[in-house]
Order: C-alpha cells, then sequence, then structure tokens
C-alpha cells in the first residue's frame, strides 16, 4: 500500500477481507492533470516548518498544558496537525530524521502510552464537571493513535508503542448505545476541536489512521470489527454532519466508500465547488452553522484551514479518470495556499470560531496552527 500522509473522517462496515481488497487497491494514481502542470510559484517549506516548531516549542512550554508525571496535554489544533504534517517535509528540508522538538513530543506522548493505567486524565470530573475525565481519557487515546501513527507510516513499521496507543482506545470504544463505535469527545463548546461536531471528525480521523498504519494492522481480524462498528456509526450518522465533516467523509471514503456512497458523492462535490471563492479559497465560516460564544461576527473570508482540508480531500480522493472539473478546483486550492503563506512567519492564515481572539495570541494562533498543517500536507501532495 502507498503511503500517505492523510488522515480525516468516516468509514463504512468491511469485514477484513473487504479492508484487505481497499489496501490492495492504494490511492489513486497521481492525476496526469496535475503532474503535467507548469511548475507552481514557490512556497517556503522551512518557513512552514519554522512556524509549526515554533508553535510546538511554545506548547511544550506553555503552563495551561502541563499534567501528571512531568507530562503534557495534546491538542487537537497544535499537535495533531504538527504531527501529521511535520513529517512529509523532511525532505523538502534534506533531514533524515525527526527533530530534536518532534522527538520531545513524541517521547511525551509514548510516556503517558507506556504508562496509560497511572496517568491521570487530562481533566477531571471534580474540576472541569461531570463527565470530563471519560471525554478527555477517550479523546486523549485517539489523539495518542493518530499521532503515533503518522509517524509509523513513513516508517512503514507500527511499532509496539503504537499498537499499544490503539489498544487504549479500541477498550475505550463505545460498545452500545447511540455512540455505538464512536468515543465520547471532549467538549467544551469549542468549534471545532472540542465540540458535539468534533465526535464525528475524530472519529473519522481514527478510521484513517487505522487505515492507513503499515504492515496490514486494519485487516487483522480484531481490529476490523473495531473498524466495523466504528463504520456502522459513521455511516448512520453522516447525513447529520455538518458540511466541515461531510467533507473528510469524502475523504475516509476512499477506504470506507460506503460512507459516501456514488449516489450521494457528486452531490457533496457540487456543494464544495460552488463554496469555492473566485480567489481559489474556501471559508470554514461555510463549512456548518456557527455561532461565537462572544456574539461576535464571524470572519467570512478564505482561510488556510476549509482550504487546505479541501484541496487535500480532492487531490487523494480524485479518482483514475477524473473530470477536469475537480482538478481546476483543486488547481485554484493550490494557488491560493501558495499566495496566502505569510511570508514573515510562514503560516496560513484562519480564525476561531468561537471568540474574537487577537489573531498574534497564542491561543489566537490555534486555528493556523491547524491551518499551517493542512496547507503542507495540501502543497506537500501536490508534489508527488
Amino acid at each position: 500500500m502507498r503511503r500517505t500522509n492523510a488522515i480525516g473522517c468516516t468509514a463504512c462496515v468491511l469485514g477484513a477481507a473487504a479492508i484487505t481488497a481497499v489496501f490492495a487497491i492504494g490511492l489513486p494514481a497521481r492525476p496526469a492533470v496535475l503532474a503535467a502542470r507548469p511548475a507552481a510559484p514557490a512556497w517556503d517549506a522551512q518557513a512552514a516548518a519554522r512556524y509549526m516548531d515554533d508553535r510546538e516549542v511554545w506548547w511544550q512550554g506553555w503552563d495551561h498544558d502541563k499534567r501528571d508525571h512531568g507530562t503534557r496535554c495534546v491538542s487537537c489544533h497544535t499537535q495533531a496537525p504538527y504531527a501529521l504534517a511535520r513529517p512529509v517535509l523532511r525532505g523538502a528540508l534534506g533531514e533524515t530524521g525527526v527533530s530534536p522538538i518532534e522527538a520531545t513530543m513524541l517521547s511525551d506522548v509514548e510516556k503517558r502510552v507506556r504508562k496509560w493505567k497511572e496517568m491521570l486524565p487530562f481533566y477531571s470530573d471534580e474540576i472541569y464537571g461531570t463527565g470530563k475525565e471519560i471525554e478527555s481519557r477517550n479523546a486523549e487515546s485517539v489523539l495518542n493513535a493518530v499521532i503515533l501513527s503518522s509517524y509509523d507510516r513513513g516508517q512503514g513499521q507500527l511499532r509496539d508503542v503504537t499498537r499499544m496507543a490503539f489498544d487504549h482506545a479500541w477498550e475505550l470504544q463505545s460498545p452500545t448505545g447511540p455512540d455505538a463505535g464512536a468515543w465520547v469527545w471532549q467538549n467544551f463548546e469549542y468549534t471545532p476541536w472540542e465540540s458535539k461536531e468534533s465526535q464525528y471528525h475524530w472519529a473519522a480521523l481514527m478510521a484513517i489512521a487505522t487505515a492507513t498504519s503499515p504492515g496490514d494492522y486494519a485487516a487483522e481480524p480484531a481490529t476490523a470489527e473495531h473498524l466495523k462498528a466504528l463504520g456502522s456509526y459513521l455511516k448512520t450518522h453522516y447525513a447529520a454532519q455538518p458540511l466541515l465533516n461531510k467533507i473528510v467523509a469524502l475523504w475516509a471514503s476512499h477506504w470506507f466508500p460506503e460512507v459516501v456512497p456514488e449516489s450521494k458523492r457528486d452531490a457533496l462535490l457540487g456543494r464544495i465547488y460552488t463554496l469555492q471563492r473566485p480567489d481559489g479559497g474556501w471559508s470554514l465560516t461555510d463549512l456548518g452553522t456557527w455561532a461565537r460564544r462572544d456574539k461576535t461576527p464571524l470572519k467570512t473570508a478564505p482561510d488556510g484551514y476549509a482550504t487546505g482540508l479541501i484541496t487535500l480531500v480532492l487531490e487523494q480522493t480524485a479518482p483514475a479518470n477524473p473530470h477536469a472539473q475537480r482538478f481546476d478546483h483543486i488547481q485554484r486550492g493550490l494557488d491560493w495556499l501558495i499566495a496566502n503563506q505569510d511570508k514573515a512567519t510562514g503560516s496560513w492564515p484562519a480564525w476561531s470560531l468561537n471568540k474574537n481572539r487577537d489573531p498574534n495570541s497564542d491561543a489566537g494562533q490555534f486555528m493556523s496552527d491547524a491551518a499551517t498543517g493542512y496547507a503542507v500536507l495540501a502543497l506537500e501532495e501536490s508534489r508527488r
């Protein structure tokens, strides 16, 4: 199976044999219409890596993320995109292994995985309210698996500690009820990372992380059973999702095609195409019905998170014999990303759906952290 750095949302009900068949197919061949495109204007991979590294260093030093046993809280908006995107820059930067900054992050995650039973949840019921311990434990288990498997893909081997992280997540997978197959997610009403929409989104990312793990891990009988339950959840809850989640469902549909069957795919693509702005970008504001907690108006301009994510999804789900329309949208998305990288910081712009935050503040950069990760993934995908 060709290595992929993708991770996204959704799965369908597949047995081990069907999963193996999907793996044998791999991702689509590089579409000729993109392979033949003229050399794009330069974007600064080194500056993007510097921004992501600096933000990871800040996260590691932030007092708020400190937890027991000298460990830190993992974050959906900063560390997860960092773990997905930073390894793909290795070739462009001439690196031969993980940087010291990445090594520090990975060591922290691995410590919590290895000492899982000793570690306290990130959030306690006593301080944060009933149910927060379960929510934070569930979220951490999925994030640990997503982060570690991203690095293992580059090595082509699933390490024991990564398998352990998956085991912890599967143990917490809801067995019954309306959430069966998923994980009750951490919810502090912070969209899109810690809110009611997050459960589906990260369940889907977990499906992709499992499907793309090396060594045919997803085809193992025990794993296939968990994927069957996860796929059932993703399929039956798809219709109620905001467009943001349906986009990651489209991404995951490469491995789990029943989640977004062909009968629904064209309509979904049509919506995505319609929402692309004349300059080639997409706006996160258009991908759901959001409202800020402080009642301030949402920014409606295109942003790096929506544009990077959608462009990447369109790239990785393109069929072998695509219609040209999709690649026009991909090209325009790539052009927007190249034109909108901040030359000073190396980042891409994005804004909070929850508050009118100062974009230069540390918390105000959380969305730019995610935007930069997905912009890098989309731009590096275009180089294949």
